[in-house]
């Protein structure tokens, strides 16, 4: 299947333009493609839904927590490992995993064939925007090699969205009060939880802060 990674030298897309079958979203250092199904605004942000791809040895950066969401996964493709809290297991196609809002969690593809995965969150709240900064770092270049952004930006990051995701303890432990001093220091330096380059600009309409400053 042809992947096209968008380039943030482009210039802005129209709001949409990202997270499609012709233009998804592309993680190089991790080795995932998403590919939006139903935004917060088709849904009255009840729910947002997208596919995940993952190929050989694909891997979440970062073990995360959703604190406000319910996370659902229909697993197809391939096999795919989870774990959730302290427990690991492997799931395959067919099998629907659910992890509940605040469980801690992170998983990956074991194999060697490419894992595709429906992923659902309920409510959606602003989860498609942090997927579009997070994965227009990545394709800009702009993460370590573990494919995680710098302190600063991860600062913005954990306190612009703090409702949709956060570092899994311990690691949440130290960041999210750290992301009330630093967070700051970060926008004034020029960090965003929102990039137009990465996520089209804003409608007119749209009464969300630029930045999501919160």
């Amino acid at each position: 299947m042809p992947v096209t990674t968008y380039s943030p030298a482009a210039g802005p897309s129209p709001v949409g333009g990202f997270g499609t079958e012709d233009n998804p979203l592309v993680h190089p250092i991790t080795g995932e493609r998403l590919v939006f199904r139903k935004r917060a605004r088709d849904t009255g942000g009840e729910l947002f839904e997208l596919t995940v791809y993952m190929g050989p040895a694909s891997f979440v950066a970062v073990p995360h927590v959703h604190p406000e969401q319910e996370e659902r996964f229909e697993i197809s493709g391939a096999e795919v490992m989870f774990r959730i809290g302290r427990s690991e297991q492997r799931h395959a196609p067919g099998d629907v995993v659910v992890v509940p809002a605040g469980a801690p969690h992170t998983w990956w593809n074991p194999g060697q064939i490419e894992a595709t995965t429906l992923v659902q969150f309920r409510p959606a709240l602003d989860i498609e925007t942090l997927f579009e900064t997070w994965f227009g770092l990545a394709a800009a270049g702009k993460v370590n090699r573990k494919g995680v952004p710098n302190p600063l930006q991860l600062m913005v990051l954990t306190r612009a969205f703090h409702r949709e995701a956060r570092p899994a303890p311990p690691l949440s432990w130290l960041a999210v009060p750290a992301s009330y001093v630093l967070a700051p220091i970060g926008r004034a330096l020029g960090y965003k939880a929102r990039y137009d380059e990465y996520s089209g600009p804003l409608p007119a309409n749209d009464s969300r802060p630029e930045d999501k400053n919160s």
